[in-house]
């Protein structure tokens, strides 16, 4: 039976990196997740109040672990979530180029008595609007019990999902949501696809603008930034859920004022050849949760860039400590 619905993805999703020890950029390392802090890191999410995780899709290093390690990770967030919140939606990254690792890995998730996938696409090659359905019906097919949010980054798949898609897949009853990129037009063109049926999620800084245009099902967003200190994204949530619309206004304008020195926003595909190291060093700078360095080859990013991410994650913490001191 299925665990997770449509109605069980609202709130904050907090999106987690895979937390690294010390000389995980090298070639050879081996083993490098660093288990207690993975532990500390989602009960620590868990005790703040997210209403949902979502690991190992892009900065969760689903590209770079190898399997031994994706699988310990992925058993010490199952436990810390089966002690702390068992009923908590999580979706753990199952992407891979090979199909048939991603049914493997899937297996693997079910028999640690995870119910939710986040799961892209195979990506070597772009696949076509055809290709697209007929590897995640048969996936699901696969997988009844299994709750399913799809990962739409066009950068690492090549393109977005097209809407036409978005309404077919809305037709399959395990798939329930989606973590979306940015609102454009593209946006309210694929709410009207799915009808309610799935939900997508948007980045917190998107939440209110989505919210307003469609507050019967744009109830919840997905946040990378959560990692640097959940309480202004929490606060955000509450805002809207209360209709206060003037407090809501105001922790996305500081929440932009974060991200004005990351390169998400200013080049958003520069963004996503370094991804992975610029969000775990604004995570570090920012103090929650110590991800440590990236594995390779994503390890190398320019100073700039590097500068830009450490310089959101000081302004993320000085958003938390704004928000504690409102709360207080």
């Amino acid at each position: 039976m299925q665990k997770f619905g449509v109605d069980d993805l609202r709130g904050v999703i907090a999106v987690t990196p895979t937390p690294a020890l010390p000389g995980a950029s090298a070639l050879t390392a081996r083993d490098t997740v660093d288990l207690g802090e993975t532990d500390r890191m989602i009960r620590a999410l868990v005790a703040d109040g997210v209403d949902g995780l979502i690991t190992n899709g892009t900065l969760g290093e689903m590209a770079t672990l190898t399997l031994a390690e994706w699988q310990a990770f992925t058993a010490c967030v199952a436990d810390a979530v089966a002690d702390t919140a068992p009923d908590l939606p999580l979706f753990v990254g199952a992407t891979a180029p090979n199909t048939r690792d991603t049914v493997d890995r899937i297996r693997f998730l079910r028999d640690l008595g995870v119910r939710g996938v986040i799961l892209g696409r195979p990506m070597w090659s772009e696949l076509g609007a055809d290709t697209l359905l007929a590897f995640y019906r048969g996936v699901a097919g696969l997988f009844p019990d299994m709750a399913i949010v799809l990962y739409d980054n066009p950068e690492a798949f090549k393109g977005p999902i097209p809407t036409a898609a978005y309404a077919a897949l809305a037709e399959v009853p395990q798939i329930i949501g989606a973590k979306y990129i940015a609102i454009t037009p593209k946006f309210a063109a694929d709410m009207a696809a799915v009808g309610g049926r799935l939900r997508l999620l948007p980045l917190e800084s998107d939440w209110l603008a989505a919210h307003t245009l469609h507050p019967e099902t744009a109830l919840g967003c997905w946040s990378s930034s959560a990692l640097c200190g959940p309480e202004p994204v929490l606060a955000l949530r509450d805002a809207i859920r209360r209709g206060d619309v003037g407090t809501a206004r105001h922790l996305t304008r500081r929440i932009e004022w974060t991200y004005e020195p990351f390169l998400a926003r200013t080049n958003f595909p520069e963004f996503s050849k370094y991804n992975i190291t610029l969000e775990k060093l604004r995570f570090d700078e920012a103090g929650y949760v110590t991800a440590g360095p990236a594995r390779p080859p994503y390890h190398v990013v320019p100073g700039p860039y590097a500068e830009g991410a450490r310089e959101n994650g000081r302004r993320w913490r000085t958003l938390v400590g704004e928000v504690r001191g409102q709360d207080s």
